[in-house]
């Protein structure tokens, strides 16, 4: 039921493949997206819903944002976000039954403005079942050299509380009084902004993620050859370190077409003490047309190695002294393609409206498992000789934003 707790790589599959901690930093810099030093974001609201569907399983639920400057140098922010959950996927039809559960996460922060100096603070808890996160976050920004060179400094700080869900005599789902974890989770990290030409923009970052405590997944499991059991496999608990690093950096080349359109170029390159190397090219581009409407296009890959301890199916019981096959530690390429529209429009009737946006996003991700095998059909093909797995997953977003 729920996902690996350590830090993943920013390219796995997305919203319910992340772990609560990566998706709790995903939803940190989509809702508080880092603000230029030296300007405070504008007073705005967003409702978005979101729905993801691969794999077996469906994510839906809405978002809500609301920003509002509090004279001219403070500004504050407050979002809810939802996902309902409904999962009948591969690693839930292995050793699992299918389930449906709801994280509802609430989220406050506030920017202030001081000369060519912002400092950003905020927090966000993030609640289901049988997992709590806790995250803070902290950055200062800071303009320089004629306001063409922008760095900006920041620091996480997140705390897990992981459980386990069982069924009562009644058949319903409680937390194992038995089982209680917890992880520890920081993040540090550096990036740059500088302006190279009237139409160039070049960005940098760096950031250093270190997690601490049980990183593992309660529900999920290895399997190991048993020739002489069931379908030739059996299953046990995985056995994850208890601590792990992460290094992340990218480079990221924004440049402004004469026709108001723009192209953005990045590539991220990750590693980890667990082995796993992943690299990220990204290609966007938008175009305005027409007065009111705005249209985008992106291409995204993404490539990772195994960590040193995977194994879709081990040779014997306490192989080694860890042991995962969590398919978001295989080796995979996936491919994403989305496209977007955005329209902007006034409201005639209400004045205290400066403008208005509808908008509209699809994208459509594959991902290739280079070993991960679909252990479902093991009755038909032989454990360790089953297909390697493939998941295509559809993404679609809907929003509306207000300025007042």
């Amino acid at each position: 039921m729920q996902l690996n707790g350590a830090a993943l790589p920013e390219r796995p599959p997305p919203i319910c493949g992340l772990s609560p901690f990566a998706r709790t930093l995903l939803a940190m810099l989509v809702i508080t997206a880092p603000v230029l030093a030296g300007v405070l974001p504008d007073d705005r609201a967003d409702v978005m819903w979101h729905v993801y569907n691969g794999g077996d399983i469906t994510v839906e639920g809405p978002e809500l944002l609301v920003r509002k400057k509090v004279g001219d140098s403070l500004s504050l922010s407050a979002g809810y976000y939802e996902d309902m959950i409904s999962s009948a996927s591969i690693d839930v039809k292995l050793s699992a039954s299918p389930y449906h559960e709801t994280r509802k996460q609430e989220n406050v922060g506030a920017d202030y403005q001081h000369g060519k100096t912002t400092y950003s603070v905020g927090f966000i808890h993030s609640r289901e079942p049988d997992y709590i996160a806790d995250t803070s976050f902290y950055s200062v920004s800071q303009d320089m050299f004629g306001d063409l060179t922008t760095v900006t400094m920041g620091y996480k700080r997140a705390w897990d509380n992981v459980y386990r869900d069982i069924k009562d005599p009644q058949g319903q789902l409680i937390n194992d009084p038995t089982f209680h974890q917890q992880a520890d989770h920081r993040g540090y990290s550096l990036s740059l902004s500088q302006i190279l030409t009237r139409n160039t923009i070049l960005g940098v970052n760096y950031e250093l993620l270190t997690d601490q405590g049980y990183l593992a997944n309660p529900y999920r499991k290895i399997r190991y050859l048993s020739p002489g059991a069931g379908e030739g496999f059996t299953l046990a608990d995985q056995v994850y370190p208890n601590t792990r690093t992460s290094n992340a950096a990218s480079v990221q080349l924004k440049y402004y077409l004469p026709y108001r359109a723009a192209l953005t170029g990045l590539y991220r390159f990750y590693t980890d003490t667990w082995g796993v190397v992943a690299h990220t090219v990204e290609f966007d581009y938008t175009h305005p047309a027409w007065k009111h409407w705005i249209f985008d296009g992106s291409l995204r890959f993404y490539k990772q190695t195994h960590a040193d301890f995977y194994s879709d199916l081990f040779p014997r019981a306490d192989y080694q002294n860890f042991m995962a096959r969590d398919r978001e530690l295989a080796a995979f390429d996936d491919y994403t393609v989305g496209v977007g529209a955005s329209y902007e429009f006034h409201v005639p009737s209400a004045p205290w409206i400066s403008k208005s946006s509808f908008n509209v996003r699809v994208e459509h991700l594959t991902v290739d498992y280079s070993d991960f095998r679909n252990a479902l059909l093991a009755g038909e093909y032989g454990a360790g000789n089953e297909p390697l797995y493939k998941l295509n997953a559809n993404i679609f977003q809907v929003f509306a934003s207000v300025w007042f």
